[in-house]
């Protein structure tokens, strides 16, 4: 759920503020909101401190040397100063990238007189001094063929129709029609030393750089002292400041006023606690328990965060999330794989990594294994599916093989039920939005949506695989209509709400059946993984392995054919799956993800 935030304004004696700076740092629990803006050369200053340091780390972790394996030095003992490393790396890291702009240049050249070969400026140069005007040329073979017999050239090379080829005219204005080419100022031979000299500088610039690896420890420790100096900085010059006291604005959970409080009696400060005047401004800290903490690791890849005003939505994210996981990979012999990697994954970790992304690995292939048991997928095989171990839990109308004479009824059930587990995931949307403004006549309108959802949810059945419309069906659409035009934008001027709100509704409610009929996508991605997977065991297994070439070709087939297609289904948990929750069940509660991470201000 989402912590409950009280704004807490401190009013500071300007002489003493950096002393009651370091006092909230060592609390660790207000949030900090600039009254002004952070302006400061100090700032600048760490800013581009930071910059510096960044590139620094980049570039050492991007050296390997000529090749570790043959490199000539080891890292060294790190330097007493980081910032005598960050000098040097930055001015050997800036000395490269001249050097192999310089590369790329010159080797354009060199390009040129692989083509045409060693010619000489100079040698060209005493030939028109004696009388003989050479001129490079480039053409193609059929016009150098009309040329008249007399003309003098020479052809250097051919290379499918393209001929490169020098003329030798015997005065200046003696030229060609054809694409003319400079010679280089360079000659060859000082432009090959001056690339292998560069060459050689770059490789040891490599070695210096590998051999300073051992300042990368240093560095981050540097970045983490200076990341914190910034963070004191934007918070020391962003109060608000009056005469002889300042301003200092920020949040912090309802559960950590009370230690705002006594450091503020302790220290004579001024302070002011109460609502957020804002959400907007207010900060998201979403704390479970520690078993739906699990789903957090796919948030933070999503890069998704709630609004304070929004929802967590961290339960039904991970129940149907596993379901939808479940329904796409839709293999048991995946699903085993999935929590095999995890164990594995886990094992050799231990205790370094945190738990909950193998967990969350569990719960999905998990779910994936059970989900395969009852439709007889393993690894698209339909034999293992129908062994006596496993046929009990087989449930025909989901079955991934379908008896011919069954194949459009297991069509029809499960688009059926794709629909019903759509109406079902947009309902606990509706729900938990009636639930947030229980106490209102909004609460009404969430309850209409929910009878428009099962309305659409009729239709879909209705118009995609011909199943009779309920005679409920009309008396749901009329009674949410009506609710959701009266109560939704609910206000003294009943009339007015209701034309309001009678403008939008048409379209909303296409919009809504198009969410219903898009969970569609849960079957579709589902069998064209069972379909795949049968496919590569045909090309693999066809009528039979008749030999050990046969037999290593099937192995390979099958590993191959199988890893591509679990990459396919995990992108398609990604389209699909995940959109399903952050776009059809979010946009049903309006969720903007708008949310601001919490970050106290702490050592």
């Amino acid at each position: 759920m989402i912590a409950r935030m009280q704004q807490v304004t401190l009013l500071l004696s300007a002489r003493k503020r950096e002393a009651a700076l370091r006092r909230l740092r060592t609390l660790g629990v207000l949030h900090v909101k600039n009254m002004a803006p952070p302006l400061s050369t100090d700032i600048d200053a760490l800013v581009a401190q930071l910059g510096e340091l960044e590139k620094t780390i980049l570039v050492l972790s991007e050296s390997t040397g000529r090749d570790e394996s043959e490199a000539t030095s080891s890292p060294a003992e790190g330097t007493s100063d980081p910032r005598e490393a960050i000098t040097t790396i930055l001015s050997l890291a800036q000395e490269r990238s001249t050097l192999e702009g310089n590369l790329t240049e010159h080797q354009q050249i060199n390009g040129w007189y692989e083509r045409w070969g060693d010619v000489s400026r100079s040698s060209i140069r005493q030939l028109r001094d004696a009388g003989l005007w050479v001129r490079l040329y480039v053409g193609d073979r059929k016009t150098i063929r009309g040329l008249p017999p007399e003309t003098q050239i020479f052809e250097e090379r051919d290379e499918t129709g393209t001929v490169f080829f020098a003329y030798f005219g015997e005065t200046q204005i003696d030229r060609l029609d054809f694409r003319e080419e400079s010679v280089p100022e360079i000659e060859a031979p000082e432009l090959r030393r001056m690339l292998a000299e560069w060459e050689a500088r770059i490789g040891e610039i490599d070695e210096e750089i590998f051999a300073m690896k051992s300042e990368e420890s240093g560095l981050l420790e540097l970045r983490s002292e200076l990341e914190k100096q910034l963070e004191l900085s934007n918070v020391l010059h962003g109060m608000g400041e009056e005469e002889q006291f300042v301003l200092l604005q920020g949040f912090c959970p309802v559960d950590t006023v009370e230690s705002v409080k006594e450091a503020a009696d302790e220290h004579d400060w001024a302070y002011l606690v109460e609502e957020p005047e804002n959400p907007d401004e207010v900060p998201t800290l979403i704390r479970n328990p520690k078993w739906l903490r699990i789903i957090e690791p796919m948030f933070n890849f999503l890069g998704t965060k709630p609004g304070y005003a929004e929802f967590d939505i961290s339960m039904p994210f991970l129940i149907f999330f596993s379901l939808f996981f479940a329904m796409i990979v839709s293999d048991a012999g995946y699903g085993l794989i999935f929590v095999s990697l995890g164990f594995f994954a886990q094992k050799k970790f231990g205790k370094k990594a945190p738990k909950e992304p193998f967990i969350l690995l569990y719960v999905l292939g998990g779910a994936t294994m059970l989900w395969g048991l009852v439709s007889g997928n393993w690894f698209g095989f339909e034999g293992i599916g129908r062994l006596p171990i496993f046929e009990w839990a087989l449930i025909n109308a989901i079955s991934a093989f379908p008896a011919e004479a069954e194949q459009a009824a297991n069509l029809n059930f499960m688009m059926y039920l794709c629909f019903f587990i759509g109406a079902i995931h947009l309902t606990v949307a509706h729900a938990m939005r009636a639930f947030r403004v229980i106490n209102s006549p909004k609460a009404l309108a969430e309850v209409g949506w929910i009878f428009i959802v099962w309305t659409l949810f009729f239709v879909a059945g209705t118009l995609v695989i011909s199943k009779d419309f309920p005679g409920i069906g009309m008396p749901l659409l009329i009674t949410g209509s009506l609710l959701v035009l009266l109560f939704a934008n609910f206000q003294k001027n009943i009339v007015k709400g209701f034309l309001t709100t009678l403008g939008d509704l048409p379209l909303t409610m296409i919009s809504s059946f198009s969410d219903v009929v898009s969970y569609l996508r849960l079957f579709a991605v589902g069998y064209a993984s069972v379909t795949v997977a049968a496919s590569f065991n045909g090309m693999a297994v066809g009528d039979g392995i008749t030999g050990i070439v046969a037999g290593l070709a099937a192995a390979i087939t099958l590993f191959l054919g199988h890893t591509l297609n679990i990459v396919l289904c995990l992108m398609g948990v990604i389209v699909h799956g995940v959109r399903l929750n952050m776009l059809e069940f979010s946009g049903h509660m309006n969720m903007q993800w708008s949310g601001q991470e919490y970050l106290p201000f702490k050592e």
